[in-house]
C-alpha cells in the first residue's frame, strides 16, 4: 500500500508538471514570449561546509540575510545584507535593469527558492534569466571576478554566419564600454544588424546587455564586464550559439538573437491585452503548480518524520496508516490557513511588521480580514531540518491548551515557505523589558511575581498535566511572551520533545541557549524535565535581579557569572544586595528571599535535587513555609572574546561534586532567538 501511495504521489506531481509545461508551451507558441517562470542559467555551490555544530546557526543567518535582501530588492531591484556574528552570512541579490518591478519580484522569488539547495555549503550563487542571488560566509560584495566565473551558451539558438559573430563581438564591446559609465545602475543595452541577409527577409539582429552589481565601483565594473564579454566571445560565438551569457561574480554580460531586454509587447510587435492575459494565466499556473508540489513535498516529509517517531513502538504497518490519517486530518482541519491570506495579512511580510527572528524563520505581525491580530512565523522548507521543526511544533502545540502557553491558531504549507500562525501578544517578549534600563520599570513586583508563577504553572502543565509529557528545551526570557496585562505565555516549541510512557529520559543532540542549559544535558546529552527546571531557575534569578545570566561574566566587576555571584551572596546572607533596584520599595525582604530561594533550588547542579514544577508552584504560592536549603549550582563561565555571545567558546563547569573544572572546547549550541 505504501508503494502505491508513493507511486500515486509521484504521478500526481508529474501530472502537474506536464500540464504546466503544456500550458507554457502553448502560450510560447502563440505569443513568441518566454515562459513566466525565470529560467535558471547556472547554479554554483561551494565545496566548503560549516562545522556540524555550527550548521544550524549558519542556516538561521542564511534565512535572515535572504529576507533582508528581499526587502530591498522589492523596492529598488538590488539588495545586500549580512546576518549573524560567529555564523555570519553575507548575501547579495540584484535584478537586471530591464525587468519590471513585478518580473523582478518573480525572479527573486524563484532564486530564493532554489538557492537553498546549495546548503550545507557555506557559499552559493544562482544566475537566472534576469536576476542574480549569492550568499557566502565572507563579505564578497566588492569582488568583481573570481575562480567561479563562467559562461553559458545556448544550444537551442544557433546562427551559421561568421558575420553574426563579428557583429555580436562588436556589440558586446560597445555595451561593456558603456555600462561602467551608466551612473547608479551600471547598465547598458543595444542591438545591431548582422549585416548578412538571409535568403529571404531582413538581416538577423543581435541584442546585448551588460550590467554590474551596484556594490562595485566604476573601475571594478569595467574590469568585470570586460572579463565576462571576453569569456562569452571565446566560448560561445565559435560554436555558433545564438545566445550566450558571461557570468561573473560582479556582473552579467549577455547577447542573443532574441530581444530579451525589450518589453514583451514591444518585442512581439504588440499583442495587447490578450497576450498579457495569457501571461497572467501562465504565472498563476506556475504558482499554483508550485503550491501543489510544495504541499505534496511537505506532506511527504511530514509522513517520514511521523514514521520515525512511530517506529519506536515497532509497529510498521500501523505506522503508515496512522501517518496518512494524521495528514488527511491536518489538511481538513480548522488549522489550515491559505498562504495568500497570510501574505496579505502581513502586508507581504513587510519589514515594518517584523516582530523578531526565530530559530528557523522570522515572526511578523498580521491582521486578518476579520480584524484579528496574529503572529505569523515564517519558515523556509528548503532548510534541511524544516520537516522536523515544522511538524514538531504543529503536532505538539496543537495538543496542549493552557492559559500560560501561546495558542497555535493554524498553519499553511503552500508555496516555497511554510507558516505557523499564533495569537498575537502586544507586549512582545520578557527580555525586551527585563534587560532594558528604561522599559524594565514597567515590570513592577506584582507583574514579575505573576510572570514567575505563570511560567511555573505553564511548565507544570507541560510536564505533568497535558496528555503527553513535553520538555520545552529552550526556556529563557525571549521565549516568554507577554499579553496586554503582562501575563506570561511560553512560546517557541520548535525544540520541544515529548516522552513516550515508558521513557525515563531522551538521548538527543544538544540544542538550546548557553546560560540556560542544565549541566547534565550539556555533558551527557540526556534530556529530562529537570533540564527545563534548571532553565526556569536561571530565568527566575534573572527576573528578580534584572541581570542577564550569560552576559554576567563580562559585565560583572568581580568577574563572576550571575550564578556564582548569587551563590556567594547567599552564603554571606546578603542576597538583598542583588535585588533589582527598581523593586527595593515594592516588596518585603521575605518575599524577595523566597523567590531567590526557589530559583536556587531549581538551578542546583544535581538534577535529582531540583523540585518538580508542581512543587515549585506550591512553594511560590505558600506563605511562611520553610524551604529546603539549596546546594551549590554549577558555575558555567564562557571565557574569552565571545563572553558576550552565546556562540562557541571555552566552557567550564564547577559544582559541589566536581571541584576540578573540566572544559568543553569549541562547544557550539543552537542559540534560538524568539520573537
Amino acid at each position: 500500500m505504501h508503494r502505491r501511495r508513493r507511486r500515486s504521489f509521484a504521478a500526481a506531481v508529474a501530472l502537474v508538471v506536464l500540464l504546466l509545461a503544456a500550458v507554457v508551451t502553448a502560450v510560447t507558441a502563440d505569443t513568441g514570449a518566454t515562459t513566466a517562470t525565470p529560467v535558471i542559467v547556472a547554479t554554483v555551490c561551494g565545496n566548503a561546509t560549516a562545522a556540524a555544530d555550527r550548521q544550524e546557526g549558519f542556516d538561521v543567518s542564511f534565512v535572515n540575510a535572504l529576507e533582508l535582501i528581499y526587502q530591498n530588492v522589492t523596492r529598488s531591484g538590488y539588495g545586500a545584507a549580512s546576518s549573524g556574528d560567529g555564523d555570519a552570512v553575507y548575501g547579495l541579490g540584484q535584478c537586471m535593469a530591464y525587468l519590471s518591478p513585478t518580473d523582478c519580484q518573480l525572479c527573486y522569488a524563484q532564486s530564493r527558492v532554489k538557492l537553498p539547495h546549495c546548503l550545507p555549503s557555506t557559499s552559493g550563487r544562482i544566475y537566472l534569466d534576469g536576476c542574480f542571488l549569492r550568499y557566502d560566509s565572507h563579505n564578497f560584495t566588492a569582488v568583481a571576478t573570481d575562480a567561479a566565473d563562467t559562461a553559458a551558451c545556448s544550444s537551442n539558438l544557433t546562427v551559421n554566419s561568421p558575420n553574426f559573430a563579428a557583429a555580436a563581438s562588436a556589440l558586446l564591446r560597445n555595451v561593456t564600454a558603456a555600462a561602467p559609465g551608466a551612473t547608479g545602475y551600471y547598465y547598458a543595452a543595444a542591438s545591431a544588424s548582422a549585416a548578412l541577409r538571409r535568403a529571404r527577409g531582413s538581416p538577423p539582429r543581435v541584442y546585448a546587455a551588460a550590467q554590474c552589481w551596484r556594490s562595485l565601483n566604476a573601475s571594478a565594473c569595467a574590469a568585470c564586464v570586460a572579463s565576462a564579454a571576453e569569456r562569452v566571445v571565446r566560448r560561445c560565438l565559435p560554436r555558433g550559439a545564438g545566445e550566450g551569457y558571461g557570468l561573473n561574480a560582479g556582473c552579467v554580460v549577455r547577447y542573443s538573437t532574441l530581444p530579451f531586454y525589450l518589453p514583451a509587447n514591444v518585442a512581439a510587435g504588440g499583442g495587447g491585452s490578450s497576450t498579457r492575459h495569457i501571461i497572467i494565466v501562465v504565472i498563476a499556473s506556475v504558482f499554483s503548480a508550485l503550491a501543489v508540489i510544495g504541499i505534496a513535498l511537505a506532506w511527504a516529509k511530514l509522513r517520514n518524520t511521523w514514521a520515525k517517531l512511530r517506529n519506536r513502538r515497532n509497529d510498521h504497518h500501523e505506522d503508515m496508516d496512522e501517518s496518512s490519517e494524521i495528514i488527511r486530518a491536518f489538511a481538513a482541519s480548522h488549522l489550515s490557513f491559505k498562504y495568500e491570506e497570510l501574505r496579505k495579512a502581513t502586508d507581504d511580510f513587510n519589514q515594518i511588521n517584523k516582530l523578531g527572528q526565530g530559530g528557523y524563520g522570522s515572526v511578523y505581525k498580521g491582521v486578518l480580514l476579520d480584524g484579528r491580530e496574529i503572529a505569523v512565523k515564517r519558515l523556509f522548507f528548503n532548510t534541511r531540518q524544516w520537516a522536523d521543526q515544522f511538524f514538531n511544533e504543529v503536532r505538539l502545540v496543537s495538543q496542549v491548551q493552557h492559559k500560560n502557553l501561546v495558542k497555535l491558531l493554524g498553519c499553511s504549507v503552500e508555496g516555497p515557505e511554510s507558516l505557523l500562525v499564533y495569537e498575537y501578544l502586544c507586549n512582545t517578549s520578557l527580555d525586551h523589558y527585563l534587560f532594558d534600563a528604561f522599559k524594565k520599570t514597567a515590570l513592577d513586583w506584582e507583574r514579575r511575581s505573576e510572570i514567575i508563577l505563570g511560567t511555573a504553572e505553564g511548565l507544570s502543565y507541560l510536564h505533568n498535566a497535558s496528555e503527553i509529557r513535553i520538555i520545552h528545551r529552550d526556556i529563557k526570557a525571549s521565549n516568554i511572551l507577554l499579553d496586554e496585562r503582562f501575563r506570561p505565555k511560553i512560546a517557541d516549541f520548535g525544540l520541544a520533545r515529548n516522552f513516550m510512557e515508558d521513557q525515563s529520559h531522551l538521548s538527543t543532540g544538544l540544542a538550546g541557549t548557553f546560560g540556560y542549559m542544565a549541566p547534565e544535558y550539556i555533558v551527557h546529552g540526556q534530556l529530562t524535565e529537570k533540564a527545563d527546571i534548571y532553565s526556569y531557575g536561571v530565568l527566575v534569578l534573572e527576573i528578580i535581579t534584572g541581570r542577564k545570566n550569560h552576559n554576567s561574566v563580562a559585565s560583572s566587576a568581580e568577574g563572576h557569572s550571575l550564578m556564582s555571584l548569587i551563590w556567594k551572596h547567599y552564603n554571606a546572607g546578603t542576597l538583598m544586595e542583588l535585588l533589582d533596584p527598581n523593586l527595593r520599595e515594592q516588596c518585603t525582604e521575605e518575599e524577595a528571599l523566597k523567590v531567590f530561594h526557589v530559583g536556587l533550588l531549581c538551578a542546583q547542579a544535581s538534577p535529582n535535587l531540583r523540585p518538580p514544577m508542581w512543587k515549585v508552584v506550591e512553594m511560590l504560592g505558600s506563605r511562611g513555609k520553610e524551604l529546603p536549603r539549596p546546594t551549590q549550582p554549577p558555575f558555567i563561565n564562557i571565557k574569552g572574546s565571545n563572553a558576550k555571545s552565546n556562540s562557541s567558546g571555552s566552557l567550564s563547569l564547577l559544582s559541589n561534586s566536581d571541584k576540578s573544572p573540566f572544559s568543553l572546547n569549541q562547544l557550539s549550541v543552537s542559540g534560538v532567538q524568539a520573537r
